[in-house]
């Protein structure tokens, strides 16, 4: 068993999960009530953590989070009217107040 992800956020967690269970890949969450812990023990070592059941899995689950990863930000959008960079959740622009197009 090898860990392919952990984060302080569970959500981020769960849904890391779901996408490599869903390619087939058997995982399961590891610290996942563990925050209670914080304080006597490290924070890190609370982080809710998805590990693969088989080592030979390791890189197809691997290549997953990073694709993940990576797509967190495809939507993004640059104003036409400032050219700032915005979120993919805005429809309108943070700098300037422009609706996207």
């Amino acid at each position: 068993m090898k860990m392919v992800y952990t984060n302080e956020h569970s959500f981020l967690v769960n849904r890391m999960k779901d996408l490599i269970r869903a390619e087939g890949i058997a995982v399961f969450l590891k610290n996942e009530y563990a925050q209670g812990a914080m304080g006597e023990i490290a924070p890190l070592d609370c982080w809710p953590e998805v590990w693969v059941v088989n080592d030979q899995d390791i890189t197809r689950a691997a290549s997953i989070v990073k694709a993940a990863k990576q797509n967190t930000h495809a939507d993004d959008w640059i104003c036409n009217h400032c050219t700032e960079k915005n979120d993919a959740s805005f429809d309108i622009c943070w700098n300037c107040q422009q609706e996207s197009l």
